[in-house]
């Protein structure tokens, strides 16, 4: 009895230690808890994304439904890879194609009217082209064509023609 006397007395005169350790003790036990709660709500919203993942299917199916997925990855890159092999050929064909369009309509003679005859001027990406001169008359429609080469002529071009081909330059 001695021994819980010698406690007794020891506490009863340390007793603002005492209240202090306790107080620091309860502290902890409340952060404790709080940090319980918080961890409780976390594992509840796992538990809520994990059933939703898994609703509906095993890990068989799961393991189907990723590998359909993966499947469909590697067509949609080879699909893409052709995509660009074909829009390169179209590129490089698309260099020899006319892009570039001047056109003059004009009368050639004076008796005649409503502007029949034309200048055409067609030219690719490095003004590679030709120009068609269309001259419309009472006695029949004459066709010349002139080759363009970077944008000039070799031939000497009439006004109209002249016309047609800075039209045609100037085309975006």
């Amino acid at each position: 009895m001695s021994y819980l006397t010698d406690i007794v007395n020891v506490l009863e005169n340390n007793m603002e230690f005492v209240l202090i350790g306790v107080a620091v003790l309860v502290l902890i036990l409340l952060v404790l808890l709080i940090l319980t709660i918080v961890n409780l709500s976390q594992i509840k919203k796992l538990k809520k994304k994990y059933t939703k993942f898994m609703s509906g299917s095993n890990a068989q199916s799961l393991e189907e439904t990723i590998t359909e997925h993966l499947n469909e990855i590697d067509g949609l890159i080879s699909s893409n890879a052709r995509n660009e092999k074909n829009i390169d050929q179209l590129k490089n064909q698309i260099r020899f194609a006319f892009q570039k369009v001047g056109l003059v309509k004009y009368d050639a003679f004076q008796e005649m009217g409503g502007k029949l005859s034309f200048s055409l001027c067609l030219l690719n990406e490095k003004e590679d082209g030709f120009i068609i001169n269309a001259m419309h008359s009472r006695e029949g429609c004459y066709t010349y064509i002139k080759e363009i080469i970077a944008g000039n002529c070799v031939i000497i071009l009439s006004e109209e023609e002249k016309e047609a081909l800075e039209m045609a330059k100037a085309y975006k």
